[in-house]
């Protein structure tokens, strides 16, 4: 059991409201920021229990920014770490929080889960990630239901945009349309697990492709200046 599941198990102060399939994900992408000081961004802030969390198991240097659109959480400011109020669909209020973190190394979307908010604070938040930072959206199950602007097969949820995306980084194969381009060469992977999204920041260099070994004695390579063929 994870540092995470843990913590999450063994809880019996403040709130913290997760689905059981989330605690190992945290464990397995954090462990790499756990030793960093990292800045973290939580978008929905609910009782301040994650938050909580979030301090236990990256210690009390990490800069650690929660938002929340519900004045009642501003009491919470200053407990695990500081809380910001506004709406994850305003621009310029998730702007003024990163330049006040200092910038962030990761992103946990757990706010309203409307279609429309986690596309402005991704559009928003992901330029401004750090190198080799992370962008958790979390609750995907919202993509289906209409009560969060989703539907299957929806044009514009969580789920066809990761879609779009898959095909975005691969651009380099097809017809080269990006459908969004804000993005290109931004996300150097995705991850999905039950319920969540994960990008990874990374600048994407053009993909390029070489041959070593001399030794051919069945398959002699790709023609000059060509890409296809199997690679192995």
């Amino acid at each position: 059991m994870g540092v995470n599941e843990q913590y999450f198990w063994s809880n019996e102060g403040t709130a913290i409201d997760k689905w059981h399939s989330y605690l190992p994900v945290y464990d397995r992408y954090f462990a790499p920021f756990r030793d960093k000081v990292p800045r973290m961004l939580e978008i929905g802030v609910q009782n301040g229990g994650s938050m909580q969390m979030w301090r236990d198991y990256f210690g009390p240097d990490a800069v650690l920014f929660g938002i929340d659109i519900e004045p009642e959480c501003a009491k919470l400011n200053g407990l695990a770490g500081q809380v910001r109020i506004g709406s994850q669909a305003d621009r310029a209020f998730l702007k003024s929080v990163i330049d006040e973190m200092g910038g962030v190394d990761i992103v946990l979307d757990d706010g309203s889960h409307q279609m429309s908010h986690i596309r402005a604070s991704l559009q928003t938040l992901m330029p401004l990630l750090s190198e080799n930072g992370l962008y958790f959206i979390e609750d995907l199950a919202c993509s289906y239901w209409g009560s969060f602007g989703g539907g299957r097969g929806r044009p514009g949820t969580t789920l066809e945009m990761a879609k779009d995306l898959i095909d975005d980084m691969h651009h380099w194969y097809h017809d080269g349309h990006v459908n969004w381009p804000e993005f290109k060469n931004m996300i150097g992977g995705m991850h999905i697990h039950d319920q969540i999204l994960l990008l990874d920041k990374a600048s994407v260099p053009e993909p390029k492709r070489t041959m070593r070994g001399t030794d051919r004695p069945v398959w002699k390579g790709p023609p000059t200046g060509g890409t296809n063929g199997s690679a192995s």
